[in-house]
């Protein structure tokens, strides 16, 4: 039943207009709303509600990603708008900072202001 609906993803944030304007001004998402629970922000098919908290440490893990057609174009893209792609030393990246899995699916690694780790994934074998 879930499976047919949409995903909502939650974040935290030291710093709601900071977030904001990442997530905003950079990411491109579309701003809902503000209030004492959350900022609300979407893209054209999911929701992200954004938390202030006083005392938030980021996971250690990939918080949210996004699956794209053509990771080189969209990391390009975000590149451009002063995003940082993280380098691992067990992978090897290109340029861009985009790592080849074994299987052939490609994965690039960034941090939103508060450290939460985001990525873009391309995936070779999809349904």
């Amino acid at each position: 039943m879930l499976s047919s609906n949409k995903m909502i993803g939650f974040v935290t944030t030291r710093d709601s207009s900071r977030a904001r304007q990442f997530y905003e001004d950079v990411l491109g998402f579309k701003f809902v709303s503000n209030d004492q629970f959350a900022l609300v922000l979407e893209t054209d098919e999911n929701m992200i509600r954004i938390s202030e908290v006083k005392d938030g440490t980021p996971a250690g893990h990939t918080i949210l990603g996004w699956e794209v057609q053509n990771i080189e174009k969209v990391a390009a893209w975000l590149k451009e708008r002063g995003v940082t792609f993280e380098r691992y030393p067990w992978a090897k990246q290109d340029e861009l900072g985009i790592w080849m899995a074994p299987g052939g699916d490609q994965v690039a690694w960034f941090k939103d202001p508060d450290g939460n780790v985001l990525s873009l994934s391309q995936h070779v074998n999809r349904r």
